[in-house]
């Protein structure tokens, strides 16, 4: 991922109009906002190319193909119990083809995290799966590496699907997946969703796909048309799948599987699952080996604060925020698309940089917006819940709840938004007196605590080069354990 950039502000980006969710204000002097980020803050697939021919089907025998790859600068963040309370299993345990350890080892994982230890085994056996494991702890890896493995190249039909709810979450996983299979010499990954060109789709769906992302009105929409051929399909993915299964998508899923083979592998990963997930898990999976790693329900390097304030001074409170936290990359929701576009206008008004997305927007600027602003090219993201679905942006640490949300669901999978991967962040929520009564039912719900904001916050329960480790120091590991079972 591209630094942040924080030099003076650039003119909008590519765009003339303001619909397109990019609003750029003066970068203010001052504050923690113009410190300049570190590089070990922000890992992310490195987009180098490879010595090694892609097209070549992989590595000769004797050649030692670990000098051959290259690796992303090493993550010296402090990281929680979270991910690294595992059993001590390497990826090359999984007799994984090499070609596709290559492709993990360029992601920059080095080690499988708790819930990839527990599901890539039994994802290999084939089995269904249904399992639970928090926001941001590598279910994306638990899923993608079996299914990466099992895919046939002498097989020119698609081989598997995962169904995700936002189109932001698919470009997102198809860019992962590519990512981990481009050693394996020609799986083709294709996304597709709503709102983009349906006459693209099909030409490509002429060629060969082995894996496809979809959102599951567009693909079932392909399926219906005879365009995809799912009845050879063997592996189906549900990622958030309590969305997936919620009243917007289960007619949808439902008609999707009545396409697939009787003798799929379905399988399904969400942080949460409502009671919906037991009647479909009865009718469609075939005894489910069940896994669960929720035994608290927020990450434990999420430190949350609110601050009591009436609505008229919530823009205040939020500037005070600014000037006084060390932001490397903020996300900033409200509770309806209208209060999404006006906040970010009054942040640019402000002097702050600042882009927005929400479900209304044209498709080609919510690409746009997330593409940028996940390269680091804007400090600041309001948003919409359609941006709380693992999207997962490693600068991220901190996360403000301008709206205070409805639900213990949707406050998760906000704040779930940093802290990704055992890091460190912060949640801030602005609570008015109607939010009281929501605040404790929330905080009853979750068993956890939202403390309310202190005069000054500690920058280490926050801010990565705080806890960062020497990467050569033996006693890293442990110092990493310490810190999320202090």
């Amino acid at each position: 991922m591209a630094t942040a950039r924080t030099a003076n502000p650039a003119p909008m980006i590519g765009l003339n109009k303001a619909a397109n969710g990019q609003l750029r204000g003066q970068t203010k002097p001052g504050g923690e906002q113009s410190g300049v980020f570190s590089n070990a803050q922000q890992p992310s697939a490195p987009e180098h190319r490879s010595s090694i021919p892609q097209n070549s089907g992989g590595i000769k025998f004797g050649d030692d193909w670990k000098k051959c790859l290259e690796l992303p600068p090493k993550d010296t963040r402090m990281k929680t119990s979270d991910v690294t309370s595992t059993k001590g299993n390497e990826f090359e345990d999984y007799c994984l083809k090499r070609e596709l350890l290559m492709g993990i080892f360029e992601m920059g994982w080095e080690k499988p995290s708790p819930i990839q230890e527990e599901s890539i085994p039994i994802a290999l056996s084939g089995r269904d799966i249904l399992a639970r494991a928090k926001n941001g702890t590598g279910k994306s890896g638990a899923y993608l590496i079996p299914l990466l493995e099992r895919i046939d190249l002498k097989k020119d039909h698609i081989q598997a699907i995962v169904m995700v709810p936002t189109r932001e979450l698919a470009l997102q996983v198809s860019q992962i997946s590519i990512q981990l299979g481009k050693h394996l010499g020609g799986v083709k990954v294709m996304a597709t969703t709503g709102g983009t060109n349906l006459r693209d789709d099909i030409m490509r769906l002429d060629e060969i796909v082995h894996v496809i992302i979809a959102t599951p009105g567009r693909i079932l929409d392909l399926i219906k048309k005879g365009v995809a051929k799912v009845d050879k399909t063997q592996i189906m993915v549900m990622d958030e799948a309590d969305k997936l299964l919620s009243q917007d998508f289960v007619v949808l899923i439902e008609d999707i599987i009545g396409f697939l083979p009787k003798s799929r592998q379905i399988l399904l990963y969400s942080a949460t699952f409502p009671i919906s997930v037991q009647k479909f898990m009865s009718k469609h999976l075939q005894k489910p080996y069940e896994i669960n790693l929720m035994e608290e329900l927020t990450l434990k390097g999420i430190t949350q604060y609110y601050a009591y304030v009436t609505e008229r001074q919530k823009v205040h409170c939020l500037n005070t925020l600014f000037s006084r936290l060390q932001i490397n990359q903020s996300i900033i929701f409200c509770n309806s698309t209208q209060r999404v576009e006006l906040l970010a206008k009054k942040i640019t008004q402000l002097g702050y940089s600042c882009f927005y997305i929400h479900a209304k927007m044209m498709q080609e600027y919510r690409n746009r917006v997330f593409h940028d602003f996940r390269n680091g090219l804007c400090r600041n993201l309001v948003c919409t819940d359609l941006f709380t679905r693992g999207i997962d942006i490693q600068a991220v640490n901190v996360v403000i709840n301008f709206d205070f949300p409805k639900s213990a669901e949707t406050y998760l999978h906000r704040i779930g938004r940093s802290g990704r991967f055992g890091h460190l962040g912060l949640a801030i929520n602005l609570i008015t007196s109607d939010d009281r009564y929501n605040l404790k039912t929330i905080e009853d719900q979750l068993v956890t605590d939202i403390k309310p904001i202190p005069s000054s916050i500690d920058k280490s329960l926050y801010v990565a080069e705080f806890h960062s480790v020497d990467p050569d120091d033996d006693d890293g590991e442990h110092k990493n354990k310490e810190l999320g079972s202090a």
